[in-house]
């Protein structure tokens, strides 16, 4: 289902706005996409201008830089150890931007916009 992302109908005094014209396809918005752990699966959604997005649906592996030597080696996904997004997300494996994961090389925090970039990239913090 598609999100509208246009003009409130409502002013700030809580009046009615009367539009002057309807909703247009440029102003609606996407679902967000929850990235859990698990076996790699990825969305490609069409963005506007033809460009596409792909989106991660859930992930097993991660690309971790080690910040001491500047190395980066791929490892996978245990689990989901703290999420400053929202604290149920930890119960749900839930991975975004700031979540600290647990990894095969220690702990890491995710550097990137999994459910955006298409990519899981994280910083190790141990």
């Amino acid at each position: 289902m598609a999100i509208w992302q246009g003009r409130s109908v409502r002013k700030p005094s809580g009046g009615r706005l009367r539009l002057a014209r309807k909703k247009r396809k440029f102003e609606i918005g996407g679902e967000p996409t929850w990235p859990m752990v698990g076996e790699d699966k990825s969305k490609k959604v069409r963005t506007r201008g033809g460009n596409f997005k792909i989106k991660v649906t859930s992930v097993k592996s991660v690309n971790v830089t080690d910040p001491k030597t500047g190395k980066v080696t791929k490892s996978n996904v245990t689990t989901v150890v703290e999420n400053a997004a929202n604290p149920h997300f930890v119960q749900r494996n839930i991975i975004t931007k700031g979540a600290i994961i647990k990894t095969d090389l220690g702990k890491a925090k995710v550097t990137s916009r999994p459910g955006q970039d298409g990519v899981v990239n994280a910083i190790l913090i141990e």
